[in-house]
């Protein structure tokens, strides 16, 4: 039986307009030349589409190469991303050549892939319908605009991260079912599916104007397969949610595009029952190509709490930046001690760290790593995000019920360790450090909590006792931590490297922007970790001992830092000119990574990073408003809650 003979033959309304970017020529990337396989995957390749609750990732070829069950930090069914094909992909595509042109529907985030083949032209519509009480389904639409495309069908479903082959099953004549542990997934489609050695093949070849669609529902294996969606009535419901969605964004200048997109990240990467924004949709793609610094971001750090919060915030985002606020507040609640640096999507603190070692990692980057050992460190940063993270959220949004009590349990626990060496912002597996930046980041903590207990005419001598601590860490750090010959901050005391995360003393208001100090520290990281005219290292991996073997790319979110502080000392138009370049480095679609090769422009890191796009938003606010994020927080209020 034909593929065709059962799909709908109706045309869509929809418009599906070519993404102007120029078309890319997109065989299957995992050919072979000269009789040996070659990977020419780019994470750059990929697009993201998911459920605000966990995502999959899609390559330009239309092969769904990674997604995760139930949640972003579960198991993946596909994890061809971080190996190979074998380890389980979802692909449609032409067969033969073909070029492709890809989008977001505007302002949401359905993905619409046209492929153009010598015969006709095909869209495929790719998307998650919105979960709520739902099980996690993915939508796959084939539709044939013009001429004839023959397309075909492999899904190859691996449960437990590429390692459990399923049973399949018919179930009715158009499901089947695939069942591995605890795990299933049930295949809905009218396509004449047949298996094919351990995996499932079809043949879809499409006139002008058919239809036909592949839904992948998951559910546990011990009960019953779910009731089957409507396809396009799930369409209309997912568009409508994402414009509704990003309908609110407020005009930011020339940027509101590239803000709105950001917006749509984000709330994609929010686990919506708990409000927790996980770094990013995928674990271990590469710092490096070929490199062993591959870690696990599918996680919440408190790192991203203040800038994340502004952003949502300052868009008119109150409902977004309240959940962040409260997951913050539940994840870090009890013994102050056992503060860690992240934590699960629902607050979870165990975070083990393992390597599946059948995964071959991305294009041979290994290994890859489930779960990060990282949660563990002591990195006194952490303190000052969360008194940070309050002060901004005094100004928008009602105190929590259990914040007070809370900030005087953090408070203790600080003032205790803050003398102590540790693992310091980047997470390094090398020894703990006097680190500058955690230094400054626990005077924020200190400072705000001093501001906000001035406020409260009964805690007078609370306000004076955290006043004397931030000025106590103050005096040292400008003792220590300032090299005078060098006129520049250092990385750590005693130590002669510069980093990134200095760009932090006048964004928290350590020191004014314009402190000879700053400037020349500015300057200095200018010289030295500033590469062409966009891009900065976080450090200097050859002169900085981390750990670690190989190098890594540069990391964007420090390039938005340096646009910050450039706001702050006038230099808007050295601003204006990163931030517009580095709106352009994103993908077809808009998106981010962690990092990126300066020489070649391939994207390094996970994808999407959320650190990334938050840095975007802004430095865009920053831009449009005449008291942006920058000034507010180099300007502290009081942590009040």
């Amino acid at each position: 039986m034909r593929a065709n003979d059962q799909p709908e033959r109706r045309r869509s309304s929809t418009d599906i307009s070519a993404d102007q970017r120029p078309a890319d020529a997109a065989p299957d990337s995992r050919g072979r030349e000269g009789g040996k396989s070659v990977d020419k995957r780019r994470i750059s390749d990929y697009a993201m589409i998911g459920d605000c609750q966990t995502a999959a990732m899609i390559s330009r070829d239309g092969s769904i190469d990674w997604l995760s069950v139930p949640r972003f930090d579960a198991p993946s069914v596909f994890a061809a991303l971080l190996g190979e094909a074998e380890n389980g992909r979802c692909r449609i595509a032409p067969k033969g050549d073909f070029e492709v042109t890809r989008r977001y529907r505007p302002g949401t985030l359905i993905l619409e892939t046209e492929f153009r083949t010598e015969t006709g032209t095909a869209v495929l519509t790719d998307f998650m319908p919105i979960r709520d009480e739902r099980p996690v389904n993915v939508v796959r639409i084939l539709e044939c605009r013009s001429g004839t495309v023959e397309l075909e069908l492999d899904l190859r479903i691996r449960f437990d991260y590429g390692a459990i082959v399923p049973w399949v099953t018919h179930h009715d004549a158009t499901t089947r079912l695939a069942i591995g542990g605890p795990d299933a997934l049930a295949i809905r489609t009218p396509l004449e599916v047949e298996g094919e050695g351990l995996h499932s093949v079809a043949s879809i070849p499409l006139e002008e104007g058919d239809r036909t669609h592949l839904v992948l529902t998951y559910y546990p294996s011990h009960l019953p397969p779910p009731e089957a969606i409507d396809p396009l009535q799930a369409l209309t419901e997912t568009e409508r949610y994402w414009r509704d969605y990003t309908a609110r964004c407020p005009d930011v200048d020339g940027d509101t595009e590239a803000v709105a997109n950001s917006l749509v990240i984000l709330k994609a990467l929010t686990y919506a029952p708990t409000g927790g924004v996980v770094a990013a949709a995928t674990t271990s793609l590469p710092e490096e190509i070929g490199g062993s610094r591959n870690w696990d971001y599918r996680y919440c750090w408190l790192r991203d709490a203040t800038m994340t919060l502004v952003a949502f915030m300052d868009l008119g985002y109150f409902d977004e930046a309240r959940a962040w606020r409260d997951w913050l507040m539940r994840a870090i609640a009890g013994d102050p001690a056992r503060l860690q640096i992240m934590y699960s999507v629902t607050g979870e603190r165990r975070l083990q760290e393992w390597q599946p070692d059948w995964l071959g990692g991305f294009r041979g980057s290994s290994p890859v790593r489930i779960g990060n050992a990282a949660s563990g460190q002591l990195q006194l940063d952490v303190f000052g995000e969360v008194f940070d993270m309050l002060a901004q959220a005094s100004t928008g949004i009602e105190p929590s019920d259990h914040g007070r009590d809370l900030r005087t349990h953090l408070l203790e626990r600080l003032e205790k360790i803050w003398r102590e060496p540790d693992a310091g912002i980047w997470e390094p597996r090398g020894g703990p450090r006097h680190h500058v930046h955690s230094k400054v980041m626990a005077w924020v903590a200190f400072d705000r909590a001093a501001k906000g207990f001035a406020g409260d005419d009964h805690d007078g001598d609370a306000a004076a006792r955290w006043r004397a601590v931030a000025d106590e860490i103050h005096a040292e750090v400008l003792e220590h931590g300032f090299d005078t010959e060098l006129d520049t901050f250092v990385q750590s005391y005693d130590s002669t490297s510069l980093d990134a995360s200095l760009l932090f003393i006048p964004l928290v208001g350590f020191l004014p922007a314009d402190d000879p100090r700053v400037v020349s520290t500015v300057a200095a990281i200018e010289r030295s970790l500033m590469v062409g005219d966009t891009y900065l290292r976080r450090y200097d991996t050859k002169t900085s001992d981390d750990g670690l073997e190989g190098s890594e790319g540069m990391f964007l979110a420090c390039s938005f830092w340096l646009a910050d502080v450039y706001v702050l000392q006038g230099r808007r138009d050295d601003a204006r000119a990163i931030l517009d370049r580095l709106i352009a480095l994103r993908n077809d679609v808009g998106l981010l990574p962690e990092e990126i090769d300066a020489e070649t422009g391939e994207f390094l890191g996970n994808l999407p990073q959320a650190f990334s796009h938050v840095g975007l938003i802004t430095t865009a606010l920053n831009l449009s408003q005449a008291n942006g994020p920058a000034k507010r927080r180099s300007h502290c209020p009081p942590a009040d809650e």
